[in-house]
């Protein structure tokens, strides 16, 4: 089989296309033709060692893929040959055929693509984590979402507006934008590129400000980090709740000072770590996502395809910045 393999750590350039041989499924395992596998930040990073996971290498980058199940492994049941799955793999998903614990698969419903069922999981289970058991977001109250045309800030307009908050979202570009109002956004803004001095920093605070109104955001939800924290910060109403969901444009430094003028909370978002250690909570979660794109008030954004060969430049143009919704490579 053909297989896109980190070797060495570095950018995208330095992945390469090798063959390997065919897995095999074990006792428990699935064996999965992979059709489809999304694009997300931390492939940006884990190939250049700078995620939290550091896997032996050579290794393929890719999170979530969606396939046909080829074989079932012993003690498996539910599942037989030419079943359509989803499954969450941490890596090793840019490659024709992968091996997957029965337990980590999910059925994808008929009538969706292969692309789509793999760029729901990542994007949605951590947006729906983050809203509503970190941010506690409630109906009526004002949401403000950073870097919002992404794939995890796609998914906040949608389920903020699902469940009736106020969305105000961010963005760096009028496209970008209008991708977040064509999600259903109340309002978008564009903010300038950082990075900020003190008076560029004031401004977006401002901006920020306006956009959310006198009483500022009840939850922030940023995707982004570096200087754009701080002035979203400013923005946050009493007792707010700032969420943190990853760091593409750096890691910021807060003054803390701002948590108690305002008796907010900054809450960190880990995902992966909520749903290995609270699996039934994390399928609940699963099951509310999966109705919620049946009744059509969440549905994934796959703006572009690439071929397995090009991958790396899957995950460049994510590492760029240019990514609006989400962003697959397929293996046909």
């Amino acid at each position: 089989m053909k297989a896109l393999l980190s070797t060495a750590p570095g950018g995208p350039e330095t992945l390469r296309l090798s063959d390997l041989p065919d897995p095999v499924a074990g006792p428990g395992q699935l064996l999965v033709a992979v059709k489809a596998c999304a694009i997300n930040y931390p492939d940006v990073l884990i190939i250049e060692d700078k995620y939290q996971f550091k896997p032996p290498r050579p290794f393929a980058p890719g999170g979530e893929v969606a396939g046909v199940v080829e074989a079932v492994g012993e003690g498996v049941t539910g599942w037989s040959p030419g079943d359509r799955l989803i499954a969450m793999i941490g890596h090793g998903g840019l490659v024709e055929k992968v091996v997957v614990s029965a337990a980590q698969a999910i059925p994808l419903p008929e009538g969706r693509s292969f692309a789509d069922g793999s760029a729901l999981i990542l994007t949605y289970g951590t947006t729906i984590h983050a809203l509503f058991d970190r941010g506690q977001l409630k109906a009526g109250e004002t949401l403000l979402v950073l870097g919002a045309a992404g794939g995890v800030g796609l998914a906040a307009v949608e389920l903020g507006k699902a469940y009736g908050a106020r969305v105000i979202a961010a963005a760096s570009s009028e496209e970008k934008a209008q991708a977040a109002r064509d999600a259903g956004a109340d309002e978008a803004i564009v903010y300038p590129q950082g990075p900020f001095d003190k008076a560029a920093s004031k401004a977006l605070a401002d901006q920020f400000k306006a956009a959310v109104g006198a009483n500022g955001a009840d939850v922030i939800y940023d995707p982004v980090g570096g200087d754009y924290c701080e002035p979203a910060l400013r923005s946050i109403a009493w007792e707010g709740r700032y969420l943190v969901i990853g760091f593409p444009a750096g890691i910021p430094k807060l003054p803390l000072n701002l948590t108690l003028l305002k008796s907010c909370d900054v809450r960190g978002v880990f995902w992966g770590a909520f749903a290995a250690r609270d699996p039934k909570a994390n399928a609940a979660h699963l099951q509310t996502l999966f109705r919620l794109w049946e009744e059509g008030k969440i549905a994934p954004k796959v703006t572009r395809l690439w071929p397995l060969a090009e991958g790396g430049e899957a995950i460049a143009h994510m590492a760029a910045r240019k990514a609006v919704g989400k962003l697959v490579v397929t293996m046909d």
